[in-house]
């Protein structure tokens, strides 16, 4: 049976990865996102896909939302959000959608939260209690599923495990190491989210979801060395606290301070399923540790990989709309403009391109971008270690490196990254294929630098004797070194 299912997070690591099995199983699926520019599908009403731009932060009543719904994912939360108020944000965006869901006719809403005791919580956890009851404020039966870490390729706390096994022969063990979870594998945390979709039997109801084993966060270290083959040694720290945890995740693998900060008081509690009720519900055989993360890496191998965390980490400047910065400002900035003559095919060229950043790397004077990416890291910025989503595609919205993408549109030729590092102001970085005064094509790049304050301008001025080096060596390995 068809079911009109609202799909909130479309573009989230949950969201993507279920939205095509919804769309398999039949259903009609309305997305909501905040940017239409920057969802990766299109709308398609044939498929049973449609998309819908909106802001739970802003008011519904004249948003462009569907009237009449069957069913709702909220899959919306602000893990990543460097806001000492993500919690009321949270509550805010809750109400709203329940609000407006109240009147669609919905009969269910599906919510995804995360395993805890009630009296033990972080604050992130105890921000997604809190929506848990905001939601069932409302009209609209609620279905909460309660999840503790999720492996699959992709996912925050997987590419955190990864960091520390990879990089790391000897690790220290702060004492949250030996906190209990019961990680899930995330094909079956997708199954039990489609399973409960429309069974009047998870009406209202809370299930903990989890894998087949309860493991402490040391002993999960250890199998995901094992599975790749590495050998790894944890020694015992006496005392680390969660805030030097958090700054030693930070600075050990690819993840935000932000992020780190609430991850690591996630870990300092037990989260473990408390009962097993959803078996009755929708029974499954469900996925080992080891084998997800075996599954992970097939995925990876293969350049498979849907979503990413990365890909929903808000911007650093999370008070800046990146839709309004897609067209780059011309006053009140510092440009350096930079032209060359293509001396390899187009279709070459912008295969070069499209490649940048991650373990490729900037091509040129690679020892410069890593420097810069492990100073913004020093000062609680990204850094170079979020990498990009997939090797050779780009898509707007993702990360590529200390970059977010705005535009990535290969017919045009054009590329247009903005700076998520530290930085005394603004700063856009935009590839674009033209025609010279001959009409042969060239490739125009431009560093754009909107400065603030006399900081800003001092910066410019200090850092412009390496863009020669940097962006010029950049560009011709881009074009092609003439007789290569």
């Amino acid at each position: 049976m068809t079911v009109r299912v609202l799909l909130t997070g479309a573009n989230g690591y949950i969201g993507m990865r279920l939205l095509p099995l919804l769309l398999e199983a039949g259903h009609e699926v309305h997305c909501v996102v905040r940017s239409r520019d920057r969802f990766a599908l299109e709308h398609d009403p044939d498929r049973g896909l449609h998309v819908h731009q909106a802001d739970l932060l802003e008011p519904l009543e004249g948003a462009d939302l569907p009237r009449q719904l069957d069913a709702a994912y909220y899959l919306v939360h602000s893990l990543a959000t460097s806001g000492g108020d993500f919690a009321a944000l949270e509550a805010q965006a809750a109400r709203a959608f329940s609000e407006y869901l109240g009147a669609t006719g919905a009969r269910q809403v599906i919510y995804l939260g995360g395993l805890g005791d009630e009296g033990n919580l972080s604050r992130h956890l105890g921000s997604r209690r809190h929506v848990e009851a905001v939601l069932r404020e409302g009209r609209v039966p609620v279905t909460v599923l309660r999840a503790g870490i999720i492996v699959g390729s992709g996912s925050a706390s997987f590419e955190i495990i990864r960091d520390l096994v990879e990089k790391l022969p000897v690790m220290v063990a702060p004492r949250w190491l030996r906190s209990r979870t019961q990680p899930i594998a995330v094909r079956d945390a997708l199954g039990y989210l489609l399973d409960v979709l429309g069974d009047a039997r998870a009406f209202g109801e809370t299930f903990d979801i989890g894998g087949p084993e309860v493991l402490t966060y040391q002993t999960m270290l250890l199998r995901f060395a094992e599975v790749r083959g590495l050998r790894r040694w944890i020694v015992p720290v006496p005392v680390l606290t969660p805030r030097l945890s958090s700054y030693w995740l930070y600075f050990v693998t690819s993840t935000s301070y932000t992020l780190a900060r609430n991850l690591v008081e996630s870990m300092t509690v037990d989260v473990v399923a408390r009962d097993e009720r959803i078996k009755a519900i929708a029974p499954r055989t469900l996925i080992p540790y080891d084998e997800a993360v075996r599954l992970a890496f097939q995925r990876i191998e293969q350049q498979s990989v849907v979503s990413s965390w990365t890909d929903a980490v808000v911007s650093s400047r999370s008070d800046l709309e990146l839709d309004a910065l897609v067209q780059v400002p011309r006053q009140g900035v510092y440009e350096d403009t930079r032209r060359a003559a293509l001396n390899d095919p187009a279709d070459v060229v912008l295969e070069r391109l499209w490649r940048i950043g991650g373990a490729q790397g900037w091509y040129h004077a690679q020892w410069l971008w890593g420097l810069r990416g492990l100073l913004d890291r020093l000062v609680g910025g990204t850094g170079l270690r979020r990498g990009r989503r997939h090797p050779s595609e780009l898509r707007p919205g993702d990360a590529l490196d200390f970059w977010r993408v705005l535009v990535a549109n290969r017919e045009r030729g054009r590329l247009l990254l903005y700076a998520e590092m530290r930085l005394p102001g603004e700063a856009w970085l935009e590839f674009e294929l033209e025609p010279s005064d001959d009409g042969a094509p060239r490739l125009r790049q431009t560093a754009t630098f909107r400065p603030r304050g006399l900081a800003g301008r001092a910066y410019w001025w200090l850092v412009t004797p390496l863009h020669a080096l940097v962006f010029g060596g950049l560009l011709r390995d881009l074009v092609g070194r003439p007789g290569r």
